[in-house]
């Protein structure tokens, strides 16, 4: 009976750890414009387990959602706004859906509290930093006041920037972001001594070395932004714990016929 009850254990197991948390890029980017509020809720309807957006803080001090610097990529307008430059009012009166269907006409550049806003229990909202560690004071604000901390992760290039979320938020989890693999095999023990949780990569860095590296000072690795189902697989059987996509469901359902 005892043996019967390890092997019984052991595939479970094994079972949960083929298993990988699906994080939407920018939302249902694929479908929907990116870091909208209707690019989180489509993503949250296809069923991904997490939703990944941008941010940055305005001139008036606001935190918003979107992934550039500027508006030129993503917003209508005849004028090009640059984000730390201009106060939230006038961001908001821009278009940040039509350009990728009529049908997202009137999308606004969301502020993160209504992102928060959408985020179902029982799921996570990866929060991306963009710029550096003087909105981590209003990012305080806007957390606690969403009543769903608990439910927030932070990611971050800006390696002060990270380190300092970690401490704003010792409690939530913080990954380094990166796609350079000397940085990364140079800064793992670094974020372990940091108190970080882990490492977020860009997928064609991601190799045994660098697992091994991660395993060897207790660091999760996660891995951005795969949209192809051989790849996602592969990275999972090398122990990455979550995969950043474009396509959530779709990936999921086309790892699940591999």
């Amino acid at each position: 009976m005892k043996t019967r009850l390890t092997i019984v254990t052991l595939f479970f197991t094994l079972n949960l750890l083929a298993q990988n948390t699906i994080i939407a890029h920018r939302g249902a980017s694929f479908l929907a414009p990116e870091n909208t509020v209707a690019a989180a809720n489509l993503a949250w309807e296809l069923g991904t387990d997490a939703v990944e957006v941008d941010v940055y803080l305005t001139k008036d001090n606001r935190i918003m959602v979107i992934h550039d610097k500027d508006t030129k990529r993503t917003c209508s307008g005849k004028k090009n706004l640059t984000i730390e430059n201009t106060p939230s009012l006038l961001l908001r009166e821009l278009d940040a859906g039509i350009w990728k269907d009529e049908k997202y006409k009137g999308e606004k550049i969301p502020f993160l509290s209504e992102i928060i806003e959408t985020v179902p229990e029982g799921k996570n909202l990866v929060v991306e930093i963009k710029c550096g560690s003087e909105i981590i004071p209003h990012l305080e604000r806007v957390v606690e006041k969403s009543g769903k901390k608990e439910q927030i992760i932070f990611i971050a290039f800006g390696w002060d920037t990270i380190i300092d979320t970690k401490k704003a938020f010792p409690d939530n989890k913080c990954y380094w972001l990166s796609s350079s693999k000397p940085a990364v095999k140079k800064n793992i023990p670094e974020a372990a001594k940091a108190g970080l949780d882990g490492i977020n990569l860009n997928h064609s860095i991601v190799d045994d070395e660098i697992m091994s590296l991660a395993r060897a000072n207790n660091l999760e690795v996660l891995s951005w932004t795969i949209d192809d189902p051989a790849v996602a697989q592969k990275l999972t059987e090398m122990g990455v714990t979550a995969i950043t996509t474009n396509r959530p469901k779709w990936l999921k359902d086309e790892m699940a016929k591999l």
